[in-house]
């Protein structure tokens, strides 16, 4: 059995469950660039074929240690090609995004 259990004790007119959970850790760097590399990994057969090989470098530079400013080159390249295929990139350009943000920060 799953839900909420709820036992009350007197009063009157109670309503409503009040619900305290902690707020979720914000994602990390490492968490980021790996959405990155997941979504990119599902998009490959739509990214057309010219565009196919700089998406494979790009991945495979985000997969190997680097430096902030080659990552975000690197980024920015994937979220143009994902960019390319309308709205079916929309996921990877959001998941690029998330992953600036966090390497900006």
């Amino acid at each position: 059995m799953s839900g909420d259990t709820v036992n009350m004790y007197g009063g009157e007119g109670n309503t409503g469950i009040a619900h305290h959970h902690a707020p979720a850790a914000p994602p990390t760097l490492e968490q980021a660039l790996a959405t990155v590399l997941q979504r990119a990994g599902a998009l490959r057969e739509a990214v057309p074929e010219a565009d196919r090989e700089t998406l494979e470098t790009g991945l495979a530079e985000l997969d190997a240690p680097a430096d902030g400013p080659s990552r975000r080159r690197t980024l920015i390249a994937i979220a143009g090609i994902a960019a390319t295929v309308g709205a079916v990139g929309q996921p990877l350009l959001d998941a690029v995004r998330a992953a600036l943000e966090l390497l900006a920060a």
